[in-house]
């Protein structure tokens, strides 16, 4: 009997229809400026399964950056000129950020975007990577490469909804804390779409 694919239940829910989300939507109060325009961003939400284990790879920010410093972040950023696609822009990021190089990945697919409150349209793209491989953190931009176990970010009883005032309002966000990680944010609230998505495919 063949062993089943430790990842079958993620590839499930990539082919099940969802919502995107967005940074507002535990905030439906905020006003959004006038003449957004939002920038595409790819970022990748790597996959290594190590003895029938999936981990996903997380970033930790640099803390001399000006934006998002020191904050959990997938590998990824905005879509260059150059890059084919979204895809291409991911898997470009993911090699720039932490030497994950593209022959290494097979892309699964990806989830519904979502737009953050600093004018990025992200699509996460989730993939596995094929061998281990050893995490070389771009200088100046990431602090921390680190594995989360994959079953931790499916736990909807994993995620709690906090919040903290920013620009003078009260603004909610989702976490997913991993020992001393804290995940929270976009970060947290795609993988509580990917969560979200895994387990109605389980259910159906």
């Amino acid at each position: 009997m063949a062993t089943p694919d430790p990842l079958s239940n993620v590839m499930r829910a990539l082919a099940g229809a969802s919502a995107p989300s967005s940074d507002y939507d535990l905030n439906p109060d905020y006003v959004l400026p006038e003449g957004r325009k939002l920038r595409p961003a790819g970022v990748l939400v790597p996959i290594l399964v190590t003895d029938g284990q999936p981990m996903l790879y997380l970033t930790k920010r640099s803390s001399a950056l000006q934006h998002h410093p020191g904050q959990i972040a997938f590998p990824g950023g905005k879509r260059d000129d150059t890059d084919a696609d979204i895809t291409a822009a991911a898997l470009r990021e993911a090699h720039e950020e932490i030497g994950l190089n593209p022959d290494n990945v097979e892309v699964l697919g990806v989830l519904p975007g979502h737009d953050t409150i600093t004018s990025f349209a992200i699509t996460p793209v989730v993939a596995r990577v094929l061998h281990p491989f050893t995490p070389t953190p771009e200088p100046g931009e990431v602090e921390e490469v680190f594995q989360v176990p994959l079953a931790h970010v499916l736990n909807g009883a994993q995620y709690s909804v906090q919040a903290r005032r920013w620009r003078g309002t009260l603004r909610k966000y989702h976490t997913v804390p991993y020992g001393p990680y804290y995940i929270w944010g976009a970060t947290a609230r795609i993988l509580f779409a990917l969560a979200d998505a895994t387990g109605r495919a389980d259910e159906g």
